[in-house]
């Protein structure tokens, strides 16, 4: 049963892997085809204001390559996820043996909402990133909008924890539960738009690869450990198309992940985080901060940078979100996705950990 538990997760998961690597050159060809890049360069800060650190970085470090270097490379991601579910399911419904039917993960109780996450975040920013690349330059479809729709997917999941799985509690490490009631569908919520928000983290080639990689790596672990084998198969799923991704993505990259990657992978990681939470008798929650912890960082220097800005009239940082300041000082963009890389690595095991404590 363990054998065959493990080959549930990785099979898929090097599936994934492999459907990426051969759909990355058909996706490359069309993405340069029909131009999906900027044709407007620039960007404006967090307050609306033009980001002048930012367009003297874009002048030095990446000169030419935000409307060069296409958009839109998340597709390649939700793609192969989706193909290797729904074919492992599809094979399973015409494939009567043991072994293909142990290798369908798609399941009501753990991976219908996962999977609702990423093709629902997915598709939004897929519309976003269309709008993006128009000439007229206008930035995609409105933040306040794309928070909406952030929101009421997240309370539509938040309430299917509630009321369909019976969460009305997260785990507390070493106290056992909070009690929350209904209290966990805003909850949820919260913590979906905060993750969001780090999904700014894609701004350097391979940064949100390794970052997103390393994270639901880490949650197939704690998945697979608390018994929850179709959800570990699906985080590892996950795990394999984004190292797909990664490998066309790392310095000089073939394309950038932008929205249609971040919205659906930011949105998937809170749901895999609560269903490893009290469903799975662990703490997926309580891990969350430390195991996104590069995304969380990358929220909270926005945060101080805006705060600072308003009532001190000062920045704390050169740019925000971190990575960028990193880049402003001096940083090469290599040195600073492998010590993120790094500090991802850390943080998951240290994440795995806790989420696993009893």
């Amino acid at each position: 049963m363990i054998a065959l538990n493990i080959i549930k997760v990785f099979v898929p998961a090097t599936a994934a892997f492999v459907v990426g690597i051969l759909f990355a050159p058909m996706l490359v060809h069309y993405l340069f085809k029909y131009r999906v890049w900027k044709k407007v360069a620039g960007k404006v800060a967090l307050d609306g204001k033009p980001a002048v650190e930012f367009e003297k970085l874009r002048m030095t470090v990446h000169a030419g390559t935000e409307t060069k270097t296409p958009r839109m490379g998340g597709i390649l991601i939700w793609v192969s996820v989706t193909f290797v579910t729904v074919g492992l399911w599809t094979l399973a419904q015409f494939v009567h043996t043991p072994l293909i039917e142990k290798l369908d993960f798609l399941s009501r109780s753990q991976t219908w909402i996962p999977l609702f996450a990423l093709l629902s975040g997915a598709l939004m920013g897929f519309l976003n990133d269309l709008f993006d690349i128009q000439p007229s330059g206008e930035g995609g479809v409105r933040l306040r909008t794309r928070l909406l729709f952030v929101t009421l997917i997240s309370l539509f999941i938040g309430w299917w924890f509630y009321a369909k799985l019976g969460v009305t509690a997260i785990g507390i490490p070493g106290d056992g539960i909070l009690p929350l009631g209904a209290l966990v569908i805003p909850l949820f919520v919260l913590v979906t738009l905060s993750l969001y928000a780090g999904g700014v983290i894609d701004g350097i080639d391979g940064l949100a690869g390794g970052v997103f990689s390393t994270a639901f790596m880490a949650y197939a672990g704690i998945a697979y450990f608390q018994h929850q084998i179709d959800l570990a198969a699906f985080s590892g799923t996950l795990t394999g198309a984004i190292l797909a991704f990664l490998w066309f993505n790392i310095p000089p990259a073939r394309f950038w992940m932008t929205e249609t990657g971040t919205m659906g992978l930011t949105m998937t990681l809170a749901v895999i985080a609560f269903m490893t939470d009290t469903p799975g008798n662990g703490y997926g929650v309580a891990a969350l901060p430390i195991i996104a912890f590069p995304l969380v960082i990358t929220v909270l220097s926005n945060i101080i940078q805006v705060i600072s800005k308003k009532f001190y009239g000062k920045k704390v940082f050169r740019i925000a979100p971190l990575h960028h300041h990193l880049e402003a000082i001096g940083w090469p963009a290599y040195k600073v996705t492998m010590r993120y890389w790094i500090i991802s690595i850390i943080c998951a095991i240290v994440g795995m950990t806790i989420a696993l404590l009893k």
